[in-house]
C-alpha cells in the first residue's frame, strides 16, 4: 500500500489475507477526508515493526488507528497499548470459530487498554471507518459535515 505522509487514521492488518475485509471501508476514509495508511503487522510475528510503526504514527499526528486481524487477535490489543489514541479493532472471520475467538479477544481487553470493537468482517471495518470519522470529527467541522451527508444518506436507502 502506498503510505500517506502523517495519516490522520492508521489502519493495521495482522496478515494480507485480511485486505479484502477492508474493500469498502478505505473509500469510506476517502469520502470522509481522512488521510490514511495501510500497514501489515503482526503482533506475534512482528511485534518490532508494528512497534516503530505505532510509534511513528503517534509521533505524525495519526488520531485514529484501526487494527484488522482474526483469530487469536492480539493486534488491536497491542496497538492500544503502545498509543493513547482511538483504536478500533476489527475480528476477521477466519479459523474454526469464524471470527467469534477474533472478537472476543478484542472485547475482554484488561481495564486501561481499551479497544472500541465493531462487527466481524467487512460491515465490522465499515463501521470502523465511520467511527474513525465520528471521533475525528468532533474536532473537525470538515469532517463532521462529512459524516453527516453519509448519514443522511443511509437515511435515504444507501449503502
Amino acid at each position: 500500500m502506498k503510505a500517506k505522509k502523517n495519516p490522520r487514521v492508521l489502519v493495521l492488518l495482522g496478515s494480507s489475507s485480511d485486505l479484502p475485509v477492508l474493500e469498502k471501508a478505505l473509500p469510506l476514509l476517502d469520502r470522509f477526508g481522512l488521510t490514511h495508511q495501510v500497514e501489515i503487522a503482526s503482533a506475534h510475528r512482528q511485534p518490532r515493526k508494528l512497534h516503530r510503526l505505532v510509534q511513528a504514527a503517534d509521533k505524525g499526528g495519526t488520531e485514529v488507528f484501526i487494527a484488522v486481524a482474526g483469530m487469536a487477535a492480539a493486534l488491536p490489543g497491542v496497538v492500544a497499548s503502545l498509543t493513547t489514541k482511538p483504536v478500533i479493532g476489527v475480528p476477521v472471520a477466519a479459523g474454526a470459530l469464524a471470527g467469534m475467538d477474533a472478537m472476543v479477544s478484542m472485547v475482554q481487553m484488561p481495564p486501561g487498554v481499551p479497544v472500541a470493537t465493531v462487527a466481524i468482517g467487512s460491515a465490522g471495518a465499515r463501521n470502523a471507518a465511520v467511527l474513525a470519522a465520528r471521533i475525528i470529527a468532533l474536532h473537525d467541522s470538515t469532517v463532521a459535515e462529512a459524516v453527516a451527508d453519509h448519514q443522511r444518506e443511509m437515511a435515504r436507502g444507501g449503502r
